[in-house]
């Protein structure tokens, strides 16, 4: 196991320590893995006047769940448990005594038996002294049905909406009915699916909860690191959104003109690129079916430890529950912010390119486009060999960033003379290829052209743009970079085209005996011995085009 935890034992309360020191307003319980608001502890003084409580909780392992939604505008109080298991009566009825005035306390439990069980027993005890008690079991799973033999509907992310809605009716002075309400309306309404794409590990534990394939998920899974209700082979982010926005759209009874809100959660290791793309993909499934999205929220809200995957929670809304969900919130979770919008993916043109004046594009040069064309296609052709080199020593990019360029070449190629061939394929080198390449394969063509509309002879012209790739990257022969292959490449240049493939063979070949001093592969030393640079192999191919 791999975690940065000192002692499984104190994981729960270390990580409350180190959130009530970033939660402004959070205080914890003396001797208690319990989190409330500061300015809401009931004292004798105070007992009339404070607010309806909001309280839920649940095991640990699903922060910002739930002692992140501490905050004015959401809960009063989150009762922990140890990872994955919920607390006890005695740690419930506790949080209940310490935020619970005259005007009572709604608790908002998930639908898992632990959970029902030692928060429905707390609530009854609490009430046998005295205390105004309610609870509203959020079961937003649509993963399973409520006629399945099992243990019935799961509480999922869609409780963080309960949390949202409930904490902003108390927030603006609600009764405990109103602010009850407000979240039986909303556990009734949202549906939730996951996804998983890697288990989780328990430290307790310190083993993974299921193991999956490389090309599997498991879809309809909980939050407690168990599998889900199927296991599939992974597909594209579309259709696995789809599926899941059918699912709650069929179980929610949604239809078309219908207005919803949209949260799509991270399960605690998926990439943000990974959640904006399925944000993106859920979006568009509902808007596809006519469903009108008044808002998008995402992020980590009810996580499973580190596990990869995602849930979706829909909400049906109007008016009323929306401008309780935009309500303002101290809580530094909440993903969302007074004053949204509903979502729009707006646009804007392109800045018109500034055209090259200086000379015309001359009668096209046929021979320089058959050139060009080679070269490009050489290009795909050795993605997959480039991409293995840069992954040895580098990000692992390169026979990427290259194809991209000569992808849009070929799809759009410049015609002109060969100087206005190269401006446009410099033009596409710093528009299409981008990372470090980019740039250096840009400012290299743009010299060469301007070095043969200038009236140089090609060798002259190769030299230039080596000295004008050298002269913006920084660096040298011997540094281990493409220029151990361009320049050696450029000199021999004036002496033929398989004088400058040999040198450049030589030069790249040569790499593979050097620490790197300048690129990604300087950062590992000496352990980038032994593999060529990419590079430099890249230069070495596409000379094997421009050769025939």
């Amino acid at each position: 196991m791999k975690k940065l935890i000192n002692s499984p034992d104190q994981a729960v309360t270390e990580l409350l320590e180190g959130l009530a020191l970033v939660q402004p307003g959070l205080a914890l319980l003396e001797d208690r893995t319990i989190a409330v608001r500061a300015d809401r502890v009931v004292t004798d003084d105070n007992r009339s006047s404070v607010p309806v409580a909001v309280i839920s909780g649940g095991g640990a392992g699903h922060e910002p769940a739930h002692a992140g939604y501490v905050a004015d505008g959401m809960l009063t109080a989150a009762i922990s448990g140890e990872v994955f298991a919920s607390p006890s009566v005695d740690a419930v009825l506790d949080g209940i005594r310490a935020v619970t005035g005259d005007a009572g306390c709604l608790l908002i439990v998930k639908s898992y038996t632990g959970d029902r069980l030692n928060f429905g027993l707390a609530a009854q005890m609490a009430r046998a002294e005295g205390l105004d008690v309610e609870m509203v079991v959020v079961a937003d799973d649509v993963a399973l049905s409520d006629e399945d033999d099992n243990a019935g509907r799961r509480g999922l992310a869609g409780t963080v909406l309960v949390h949202k809605t409930a904490g902003a009716v108390a927030a603006r002075g609600g009764t405990l009915a109103e602010v009850t309400d407000a979240a039986r309306r909303v556990a009734g309404s949202v549906g939730t699916m996951g996804v998983g794409l890697t288990p989780c590990i328990v430290p307790a534990n310190g083993k993974p909860g299921f193991e999956l394939a490389e090309d599997e998920m498991e879809l309809g899974l909980g939050i407690h690191g168990e599998p889900g209700v199927s296991r599939e082979r992974m597909r594209p982010a579309d259709d696995v959104a789809a599926e899941m926005i059918d699912r709650i759209v069929g179980d929610r009874e949604l239809s078309a003109g219908d207005r919803v809100v949209l949260l799509v959660g991270d399960c605690g290791g998926t990439s943000a690129m990974e959640i904006n793309i399925m944000a993106r993909a859920a979006h568009r499934r509902l808007s596809d079916s006519g469903i009108i999205v008044e808002r998008v929220w995402q992020g980590p809200v009810m996580t499973s430890l580190e596990m990869a995957g995602a849930s979706v929670s829909v909400l049906g809304v109007d008016d009323e529950l929306l401008g309780l969900l935009d309500a303002p919130t101290a809580s530094l979770a909440w993903p969302g912010s007074p004053g949204a919008e509903a979502p729009q993916l707006r646009r804007v043109p392109v800045p018109p390119t500034v055209q090259d004046h200086r000379a015309d594009a001359g009668t096209h040069d046929e021979a320089m486009a058959g050139v060009l064309q080679r070269v490009c296609e050489r290009l795909l052709e050795v993605e997959d060999e480039l991409t293995a080199l840069d992954r040895e020593v580098g990000d692992g990019d390169l026979g990427q960033a290259l194809s991209r360029g000569a992808r849009a070449w070929l799809a759009s190629p410049v015609e002109g003379d060969a100087a206005t061939q190269l401006r446009g394929l410099s033009a596409c080198a710093r528009r299409d290829i981008g990372g470090t390449s980019g740039p250096l394969y840009a400012a290299g063509l743009w010299a060469a052209a301007e070095a043969l509309g200038e009236g140089a002879d090609w060798p002259s012209a190769f030299h230039a743009g080596a000295e004008a790739l050298m002269e913006l990257g920084g660096a040298r022969p011997g540094d281990r970079t493409m220029v151990d292959a361009l320049q050696p490449a450029a000199e021999a240049s004036a002496s033929g085209l398989d004088a400058a493939l040999s040198a450049a063979e030589t030069g790249a070949r040569e790499t593979a005996d050097v620490a790197a001093r300048r690129g990604r592969s300087s950062y590992l030393g000496d352990r980038a011995k032994g593999h060529p640079d990419p590079g430099a192999v890249a230069v070495v191919r596409w000379l094997e085009a421009i050769r025939g």
